[in-house]
């Protein structure tokens, strides 16, 4: 049960047993993940592949290791032209790759364990109450676009300590060709049902450019 299915050529009944097996796998991987990962729709079907899109490589490559630095060399250019994911969505990636690693060397049973046991396992822990910064949860990304005529250390404070409990300095950068500066502040509110008032106030000293508030961990990549 837990030898592998290759025998010293791979056959087309060996790799499409391969195939199917990796692939039904992966759909019902994906599937399990999607109760704890808030993701898109793409981005379960690409989980779903990528555990044969491994294995197929692995399979071909077959001990070749000219072949073997050619594909890892494609992964990464692969790597660099995509966009940085959240913790969540980067192991659900590597589970699937390690697995795809079992199934393309025949190892089907392997496989199978080592993706699906692992997705119960996260569903698990991620049901533990550990690790759980509850004031983390209050914390909140604060973005304010300002003119570049604006002079902007201390424009916001007197706003900033009628409202916020704390605030500090998260990111400054440029944009619109450099012609305005985007303020990214970690913040927490006194309370949270005058956020309104708050956005209201900055939009008068900003002159009404885009104010934006958001929950601080899901925006952490993206300041």
């Amino acid at each position: 049960m837990f030898n592998s299915i290759y025998s010293a050529t791979v056959t087309s009944n060996e790799f499409f047993l391969m195939a199917a097996v990796s692939l039904v796998t992966g759909f019902i991987y994906s599937w399990l993940m999607s109760f704890r990962i808030r993701s898109t729709k793409r981005f379960f079907i690409v989980t779903s592949l990528v555990s044969f899109v491994v294995a197929a490589v692995i399979t071909f490559v077959n001990g070749n290791i000219g072949a073997g630095v050619a594909i890892g060399g494609a992964f990464s250019l692969i790597r660099f032209r995509s966009a940085q994911g959240s913790a969540d969505e980067i192991a659900a990636i590597l589970i699937a790759m390690g697995s795809g690693i079992a199934f393309g060397m025949g190892y089907l049973a392997y496989g199978v364990l080592i993706m699906l046991g692992l997705s119960v396992l996260f569903f698990l822990f991620s049901l533990l109450p550990i690790f759980e910064h509850k004031s983390l949860a209050k914390d909140k990304l604060l973005r304010i676009t300002i003119p570049e005529s604006l002079e902007f250390n201390d424009t916001f404070d007197d706003i900033f300590s009628r409202y916020l409990k704390t605030y500090e300095t998260a990111g400054i950068k440029t944009t619109n060709m450099g012609s305005m500066f985007r303020l990214s502040y970690k913040i927490q509110m006194k309370n949270e049902a005058e956020e309104k008032a708050l956005i209201d106030e900055i939009r008068t000293k900003n002159g009404n450019l885009e104010v934006a508030l958001t929950p601080y961990a899901d925006t952490q990549n993206t300041l």
